[in-house]
């Protein structure tokens, strides 16, 4: 007030409302854009016919980011912030995932706000996240001289594929390529409208999480776009030029479909999307071989796999789902169960050593007593020309290990 005191606004009179500016640049006073509205600024007590200056510095936006995730719960409370009920179900977030640069200040601070809340008996948990995973920065190309000077996109000329570009008032010289953080000085930013435009937003999505481990720094490489777009376009034909049959997998097909499902799953609850990923091509490979074989594949084999691809292509999901007979999204189906009978071997391939070396390899059935070890190791021609005209005087025969040949 103008007498040097501070005066609180009453609690009837909360929340303030901020007066509508059509004028929101600097003041040049150091003073916040809200000083403008001096018609608003300017106060008198109703109740004591005081004057004084309202605050104009205002609580940073760090305030409202800090508990959004407790108002998204119930966004259309008009009486609380978040209904205690609907908070107890949905509390504590299980996975914060955000860059080091944002996350790390975010939670900090979040982790403030909440504890201010649980104090005052207003939220049940006295921390907010359950976890945080920190995900890597993903790196643009960036171009310097010998001398360091870093040279932006747009000065740079391509000489036989190779950059070239100089210093300010410098000479032109071939220029040193490397991973730097995106920049608009130094304009390597890619922008994925241009992705999208060439390859689909599904070639996008699932280069980004092919690159490498969502925790570490990658340099971004548009041409390793294409790698994953013509995986895309394997996925499509063997769902789209693959007669679908009605009969049952064969075991090849099933430990081949079964595997995948394993591996993918386990790699999306470790948020090891690179390596689920690898796990699809992989299955691709070996479907291809399979139909090719067979002539057509079972139809339950080609839905599993349009499930496990979906979270990482859903738009590409949708459509062969859609293609399969499917009338209602595949949002709504539950993810593939895999069959842990069908990953049981039947037979393993085992060593083979002469004197021991390594000289073949062999498959057995699982069960293969010693004997039958033996017989198969000697019935293998990698092998058999190396113990022929020699007199074995003693044969080592592990269970599901090895094979070894004392020979003279």
């Amino acid at each position: 007030m103008d007498d040097g005191t501070t005066q609180l606004v009453p609690s009837e009179d909360l929340p303030l409302e901020l007066p509508e500016l059509t004028d929101y640049k600097p003041t040049g006073t150091g003073d916040p854009p809200l000083a403008k509205a001096t018609n608003w600024t300017r106060y008198t007590d109703p109740k004591t016919g005081k004057t004084g200056w309202r605050e104009t510095n205002t609580m940073p936006q760090w305030a409202g980011s800090c508990w959004y995730y407790l108002r998204y719960i119930d966004p259309h409370n008009a009486q609380a912030f978040c209904d205690r009920r609907k908070e107890a179900y949905w509390m504590p977030v299980d996975l914060y995932v955000g860059g080091a640069e944002h996350a790390v200040l975010h939670l900090l601070y979040a982790r403030f706000w909440h504890k201010v809340l649980f104090d005052l008996g207003l939220v049940p948990t006295p921390e907010p996240f359950q976890r945080l995973v920190n995900q890597g920065m993903i790196l643009g190309l960036a171009y310097k001289t010998s001398r360091g000077v870093l040279v932006p996109m747009d000065k740079i000329e391509w000489r036989d594929g190779k950059p070239w570009g100089a210093e300010e008032g410098g000479p032109m010289e071939e220029l040193t390529e490397f991973p730097a953080k995106m920049s608009k000085s130094l304009k390597n930013v890619v922008n994925p409208d241009d992705v999208v435009r060439d390859f689909g937003a599904d070639s996008l999505r699932l280069y980004e999480m092919f690159m490498g481990p969502l925790q570490v720094v990658k340099p971004w490489q548009t041409n390793g776009v294409r790698g994953v777009f013509n995986f895309l376009k394997r996925a499509n034909r063997l769902v789209t030029e693959t007669a679908a049959s009605e009969r049952e997998m064969t075991k090849a097909e099933a430990k081949t479909l079964n595997t995948m499902v394993k591996k993918v799953g386990e790699d999306l609850d470790a948020l090891a999307f690179n390596t689920a990923i690898s796990a699809m091509m992989v299955f691709v490979n070996e479907a291809e071989a399979e139909a090719k074989e067979a002539g057509d594949l079972p139809r339950a084999f080609l839905e599993k796999f349009v499930l496990a691809l979906s979270p990482f292509a859903p738009h590409l999901g949708e459509e062969l789902w859609q293609f399969l007979g499917h009338a209602q999204s595949l949002a709504y189906e539950p993810w593939p169960a895999y069959d842990p009978a069908a990953l049981v071997e039947d037979e393993i391939e085992i060593p083979v050593q002469v004197l021991g070396k390594l000289r073949g390899r062999v498959k057995v059935p699982v069960a293969a007593t010693p004997a039958e070890m033996e017989t198969a190791a000697k019935a293998c021609p990698d092998v058999a020309k190396f113990i022929e005209g020699k007199t074995i005087v003693k044969v080592v025969a592990v269970p599901k290990r090895m094979v070894n040949f004392v020979v003279r």
